[in-house]
């Protein structure tokens, strides 16, 4: 089996169906030619031709817009947005359009379109290449979003998603498009292929939308995660001398409420930590769900570690990273509480 770094499996991924659907298209800013600016469609339109895989305007409610038609009539476009910072002038089309087409057309058309966008920082990327825009979708009836954290997941879980008769948010945490990333910035950082997760399959395999992954197993205390958080919190946890329980939760919508309340319930403890923004981030929906599910259970309370209530400022990178250091001492206060 070969090993791949979660930009291959990406390409694998987009590869396998384009070769399997013929109605499977991908299309956006670059993605053509250039292959991508992280190279995630490389090789695609020469291979597969420049109807399947093409380069567009700058204009990113257009390239949704278009895919929208597409999908409502039988085709199954995977989009790029270069960065999930620019997806903003498309949240129109993505809000009152492919989200709403099932249901406002009483099922006679659906959108089973994917738009993939890398997002996240840990690359210095300032405030326009940092951003963590997943609660503004996960709010949204209709619309799923999807969050992988190694190369298997990450091609299973494209895959899945284009299959997917609705549209489905994949966002593609680019700090560990290369190899994962424990928060520790000033460490050298480990390939992919060092990790079993980069044993990818080369054809068609799937993993299933709204199905968390126990990645590490633990008694003391619960930590919910996605994306590169995954990696910080099973480093956190290793640093922290507890045993703790890491969940990668691997879709928000749908989002496996079965495990994270089964994890809980077991630990009496909480930690929640994710990049984006603290207030009306998705670690408040998930605080809600853990206390309405397991309050009889909780011994202590439900902890957030975050990105500040700024934008992503380029010279305090690794203080508004939710690194190790904060993730630790939130640990030790659920388990002191």
């Amino acid at each position: 089996m070969p090993t791949m770094n979660m930009i291959q499996a990406l390409n694998s991924a987009l590869d396998v169906m384009l070769t399997k659907d013929p109605n499977v298209l991908t299309f956006g800013e670059d993605v053509g030619y250039f292959g991508g600016v992280f190279r995630v469609t490389d090789g695609l339109q020469k291979k597969h031709g420049l109807t399947r895989c093409f380069d567009t305007p700058i204009g990113e409610a257009g390239i949704v817009a278009t895919a929208i038609g597409m999908g409502a009539y039988g085709l199954r476009p995977v989009v790029e947005i270069q960065f999930a910072d620019y997806i903003y002038p498309a949240y129109d089309q993505i809000v009152s359009e492919a989200a709403r087409l099932r249901y406002r057309s009483a099922g006679d058309f659906t959108a089973p379109l994917v738009i993939r966008t890398p997002y996240g920082g840990g690359i210095f990327g300032g405030q326009t290449h940092s951003q963590s825009p997943e609660a503004l979708f996960t709010h949204v009836a209709g619309l799923k979003t999807v969050i992988p954290s190694t190369p298997y997941d990450a091609k299973g879980l494209l895959i899945s998603a284009i299959e997917d008769d609705d549209p489905v948010l994949f966002l593609e945490p680019k700090r560990i498009y290369n190899g994962p990333f424990d928060g520790y910035h000033d460490r050298p950082v480990s390939p992919w292929n060092k990790f079993a997760a980069s044993d990818v399959p080369e054809g068609h395999y799937t993993v299933p939308l709204g199905k968390a992954a126990v990645v590490r197993e633990g008694s003391d205390v619960t930590v919910l995660a996605y994306g590169t958080m995954v990696h910080v919190a099973l480093a956190s946890v290793a640093d922290s001398g507890l045993d703790g329980e890491v969940i990668d939760l691997r879709t928000l919508v749908p989002l496996d409420i079965e495990t994270i309340v089964t994890s809980v319930k077991k630990t009496g403890r909480c930690v929640i930590v994710h990049e984006a923004t603290h207030t009306s981030g998705f670690g408040a929906e998930l605080s809600a769900t853990v206390q309405e599910n397991c309050f009889h259970n909780l011994e202590a309370p439900i902890e957030r570690v975050t990105g500040w209530d700024t934008p992503y400022p380029h010279a305090f990178e690794w203080q508004y990273f939710p690194g190790p250091g904060r993730v630790i001492e939130a640990l030790k206060r659920a388990m002191e509480g």
